[in-house]
């Protein structure tokens, strides 16, 4: 069976809940999030969803790719894949967008490298993430 990419909809949003929390990442709110939880990429194999990510669009020619997470029961072989394949399409969205820069945040090793090997440049320096919620 094939991976597939389609746009995410409304009907993922309690999948990437329970994935963000076994990541031990924070809850986050639709309203953070682009198209207010839709503005992204889910990639399946058949109806398993495996990985899905969000593309933030500005009002200059750069894009924002972030919270990428992936299904943590997924185990086979082609979960690099569909990470590459989630990146390469959040990547035609942008173009398509008339976009000519994406930035991305990541500290997770293995994308770091899947970055590196789609011609990102990956600073190995760390940075930090910085935060805060005005209303």
């Amino acid at each position: 069976m094939e991976l597939n990419i389609r746009a995410l909809e409304d009907s993922d949003w309690d999948t990437l809940l329970s994935w963000w929390k076994w990541w031990r990442w924070p809850e986050l709110s639709k309203d953070v999030l682009p198209m207010n939880g839709t503005g992204g990429l889910m990639i399946c194999k058949g109806d398993i969803p495996i990985a899905a990510g969000f593309l933030y669009l500005t009002n200059s020619k750069a894009a924002w790719l972030d919270w990428i997470v992936s299904n943590p029961e997924y185990r086979e072989k082609d979960r690099k894949e569909s990470l590459v394949l989630l990146i390469n399409g959040l990547e035609t969205v942008a173009i398509n967008e008339g976009c000519n820069t994406i930035i991305s945040i990541t500290r997770n090793k293995s994308l770091m490298d899947i970055h590196s090997k789609l011609g990102y440049t990956v600073d190995k320096n760390p940075s930090y993430e910085i935060s805060k919620k005005i209303t």
